[in-house]
């Protein structure tokens, strides 16, 4: 009676010695193909056109055609692969720069300060919302660029190079259009640039740092609008409190709920959403 242990090594020892023999009868197979004195080998080899010299100059190398069949700029499928796994991984980084996401996120963050609740809504919800309003006030400009860039190049009347130019230059009229000249002015000074005929040709290099720069500049006046309303009603509570001799009693403990009874009453969530979709209304 053989032990588990000592079965599984026989049959180790049993597979790995049919290995070694097939190796090496293929092996002087292949060298016996392979000698110069064999005729059957040398007529192979002379008879054989694919056969390369082994003194050949000739190097291994990859060629990449983006040509299509009709002259027509085309890239291809793995390219194309490749181009969306790229544009996959710098989603976040377009996203938070060349749409509505920066201002949304940052004034909502705003209100939660200025309502004293820094984990209320949570981060992730606050997130989330942000990026489905960017979504909601981005669809037209999705939209055109699809139509006229997308649609176009998958129909071949178009090549990669003029779509990529459609949805750039119709990306950059709706960064352009929430950009504040003088943004645009600076950027322009910074990067040495030659200032442009029309604000239409300003460089994509230039309307974006601008973008960013002015969106920030909007979010922070946003969000200076909504700090005076609950700024004066921390103001009052705190004088009530010093008043009635309540100096152990923190003033947040008492103006929070007036906080939030106030931005019920006044439907404050509806007010924020429409003045976010409103301030991109062009």
């Amino acid at each position: 009676m053989f032990s588990p242990r000592s079965l599984l090594s026989r049959i180790l020892c049993a597979v790995l010695l049919v290995l070694l023999t097939t190796g090496g009868a293929l092996r002087a197979q292949r060298t016996a193909s392979q000698d110069p004195q064999n005729p059957a080998s040398a007529k192979t080899l002379d008879e054989s056109p694919d056969v390369t010299p082994p003194d050949s100059t000739v190097a291994p190398g990859v060629t990449l055609n983006i040509t299509g069949g009709d002259g027509k700029q085309k890239l291809g499928t793995a390219l194309e692969i490749v181009l969306l796994m790229t544009l996959l991984a710098m989603a976040p980084a377009l996203i938070m720069t060349m749409t509505s996401f920066t201002r949304i996120v940052v004034v909502l963050s705003f209100l939660k300060r200025a309502m004293s609740m820094q984990d209320l809504p949570p981060a992730m919800i606050t997130t989330g919302f942000a990026l489905f309003m960017t979504v909601f006030i981005m669809r037209p400009v999705v939209s055109d660029i699809y139509d006229q860039a997308y649609v176009p190049y998958t129909e071949d009347r178009m090549d990669w190079r003029e779509a990529a130019g459609v949805a750039t230059e119709r990306l950059n009229r709706f960064m352009l259009a929430q950009t504040r000249e003088e943004d645009v002015a600076l950027i322009l000074e910074l990067s040495k640039t030659p200032t442009p005929a029309t604000a239409l040709e300003t460089p994509f290099h230039v309307t974006v740092p601008a973008f960013v720069l002015s969106e920030i500049k909007t979010a922070f006046q946003m969000g200076f609008v909504l700090f005076l309303p609950f700024v004066v009603i921390d103001l009052v509570i705190s004088s009530i409190l010093v008043s009635m001799g309540m100096f152990s009693l923190p003033p947040v403990v008492v103006s929070t709920p007036l906080k939030l009874l106030l931005f019920i009453l006044v439907g404050g969530w509806d007010m924020v959403v429409v003045s976010l979709a409103q301030s991109f209304s062009t």
